[in-house]
């Protein structure tokens, strides 16, 4: 950080991603959702569950949960990195800046923008029990064993069975999200 005192200041540590063009979210509620563990992707919601609960998350649920609010959210990854931050027992800012802009694709040994992580995948490989997630989202507790329903109950279990478990819908469509960000991050400035 010495070197390169920037990155300190909010800026990227790769100028050329200073301009992506991040969603604007006017009231709040979409950053809101997120950091209450309310996003629809069970792997997230129970990393920010954590957070929230503990002041602490494994560095992979981290990984998770920010590529989650940087790449399917588009948002600011600065609001993200002042969240954890704000609320990890361990923070520090060198760490944590590094993380987030890991994540965000925008700093030094940045994941290309377009690896972008599957939670779902993400789930399989991190929780391949479940036991995380039915620690953190007490919604998804009952659904036995592990697997497609409990990863994303949303396109697994019947429309019915879903409302039931009083769990929010994804705010977005992997896919869709995917394609946007990648989009945004090939063509930067370009919404």
């Amino acid at each position: 950080m010495a070197a390169y005192p920037r990155v300190s200041m909010g800026r990227p540590f790769q100028e050329k991603y200073a301009d992506v063009y991040w969603e604007e979210d006017v009231d709040g509620r979409v950053l809101q959702a997120w950091k209450e563990g309310k996003t629809g992707y069970p792997i997230v919601d129970a990393a920010m569950r954590q957070c929230q609960t503990q002041g602490y998350m494994h560095n992979r649920a981290r990984m998770i949960a920010a590529m989650f609010l940087t790449k399917h959210l588009m948002l600011d990854w600065r609001l993200g990195e002042r969240h954890f931050m704000q609320n990890f027992i361990d923070g520090d800012l060198s760490s944590n800046n590094g993380g987030w802009q890991w994540c965000a694709s925008t700093g030094t040994d940045a994941q290309p923008y377009f690896r972008i992580f599957n939670p779902y995948l993400q789930s399989e490989k991190a929780d391949p029990n479940g036991d995380y997630i039915k620690h953190f989202v007490p919604e998804l507790r009952h659904l036995k064993g592990k697997g497609s329903a409990l990863f994303d109950p949303y396109n697994n279990l019947p429309e019915v069975a879903f409302k039931k478990l009083g769990y929010p819908k994804p705010m977005v469509e992997h896919k869709a999200a995917r394609d946007r960000a990648i989009r945004r991050f090939k063509n930067v400035g370009e919404a």
